[in-house]
């Protein structure tokens, strides 16, 4: 069954009360921890939990979470994106379809030649992890690289 992640949580126990929700509502929700190649070489960096969903149950499930956030304020502790606020982060950056790509860029953050990142899959916004400051915005980077006079 193909799943999807609907949330990234720093630990273990601030997403299980999630998934048990979930759960009593009807939603098949995991937890999962790092892939293993994620573990290998993120080992210095903080572990993150993802909360993923059937594909099918997405769109009820992130409605539901985005009521309970709403109401109760429940996800404080989720990761979300500085710029959107969306839940659909990735950490660390990488790939979980291929193997090479993760080992190139392993070995290259390994020796400092490319930072970890958390990447917004909403607005496709990326970020250094905590305890980093955030680098300000760039007028002619992309979408508006081409126009002029975009504030």
């Amino acid at each position: 069954m193909n799943r999807i992640p609907v949330a990234l949580f720093a630990s273990r126990s601030a997403a299980e009360p999630i998934q048990k929700r979930l759960a009593v509502d009807g939603i098949q929700a995991e937890l999962h921890d790092e892939l293993l190649l994620e573990k290998l070489w993120f080992e210095s960096k903080p572990s993150v939990v993802r909360l993923e969903v059937p594909v099918g149950q997405f769109e009820r499930a992130y409605g539901l979470l985005m009521q309970w956030d709403a109401a109760e304020g429940l996800l404080h502790d989720a990761i979300r994106c500085p710029e959107c606020k969306a839940l659909r982060v990735e950490y660390p950056q990488c790939t979980h379809k291929s193997v090479l790509p993760n080992l190139v860029v392993g070995l290259l953050a390994t020796i400092g030649r490319v930072n970890h990142s958390f990447y917004c899959q909403e607005c496709h916004f990326t970020w250094p992890g905590e305890g980093a400051r955030i680098s300000p915005s760039r007028p002619h980077s992309a979408p508006n690289y081409f126009i002029e006079g975009v504030e």
